[in-house]
């Protein structure tokens, strides 16, 4: 007779056998993070061999695109002077740019509190925000005068209009699951706005955010242009009108480093403040 034996009972899995799993799901991660760095700077690499071919082969004349090496020699050659004027430049983009998103978020906030008034500002936000924002500068200079102020508002117009929007949307957009749970629990107004609806919103915020961010650099530099007494705008104005258009690229290179590093800060600020965000939403 064959023996007939039972069917053993399905096990956990032990922690050796686990620990393959783990260690591959690390390695993944190291990976990631290495790609994260590495990344960035073959991109960089790519553009500089790109912009160095086509000066080479002198696709654009060599005085509005002069090759990268004369960029960084005109850089190396006063690098305080740069760098105070990088300075000047960081400061007003920093500033304006708070000053927009205290304010983007409260327009953000009365828009979606009241359908009355999103039907009656809308229209005025769209239209401030399709006038050609060069076309104030003059008429900021002659309002405010000289300095900061004109360079400040510059960057405001610039940059409210996403974050408003931003705010807006995010508040009007409850997902239903969590709208039906506030009702469930028979919550206040107040309640509701602080638990449930602004914490919902905040992904779209900083995505209003992340896009007002290079805004602000265009306008720092639009401003310094019309009423800049300093700042890498006004560098490029004065350096490109005598025909030193190397000094002029290397104030436009540091006008896009710094766009870049205020940005990567605003995204690690965003996951800081939203860590469940990459949790509850797909991977790539």
């Amino acid at each position: 007779m064959t023996e007939v034996r039972s069917a053993e009972p399905a096990t956990e899995p032990t922690p050796a056998e686990g620990a393959p799993a783990v260690r591959v799901r690390r390695s993944a991660r190291l990976r990631s993070g290495a790609g994260a760095g590495l990344l960035p700077a073959v991109g960089l690499l790519v553009a500089l061999a790109v912009w160095w071919l086509v000066a080479r082969l002198e696709l654009v004349h060599p005085a509005a695109l002069p090759p990268p090496a004369d960029v960084l020699t005109a850089f190396v050659d006063k690098p305080a002077r740069m760098l105070e004027h990088t300075g000047d430049t960081t400061l007003e983009i920093l500033i304006g740019f708070a000053l927009s998103a205290v304010a983007g978020v409260l327009i953000g906030l009365s828009l979606a509190s009241s359908r009355m008034v999103e039907r009656m500002f809308t229209p005025l936000l769209v239209a401030v925000n399709a006038v050609p924002k060069i076309t104030l500068g003059p008429l900021l200079v002659v309002a405010l005068g000289w300095g900061q102020r004109p360079i400040l508002t510059m960057v405001f117009l610039l940059c409210f209009f996403p974050i408003v929007l931003s705010t807006a949307t995010g508040l009007t957009t409850t997902p239903a699951d969590l709208a039906e749970l506030v009702r469930s629990w028979n919550a206040s107004r107040w309640q509701a706005f602080r638990k449930v609806r602004f914490p919902a919103a905040l992904p779209q915020i900083f995505v209003g955010l992340k896009v007002a961010m290079p805004l602000a650099a265009i306008g720092a530099v639009i401003g310094e242009f019309q009423a800049g007494e300093g700042g890498l705008g006004y560098v490029i104005q004065q350096y490109a009108g005598v025909g030193d258009t190397a000094t002029a690229w290397a104030a436009i290179m540091l006008v896009a480093l710094v766009s870049i590093l205020l940005y990567s800060a605003l995204v690690l600020a965003e996951r800081l403040a939203l860590p469940w965000v990459r949790e509850t939403t797909s991977t790539r």
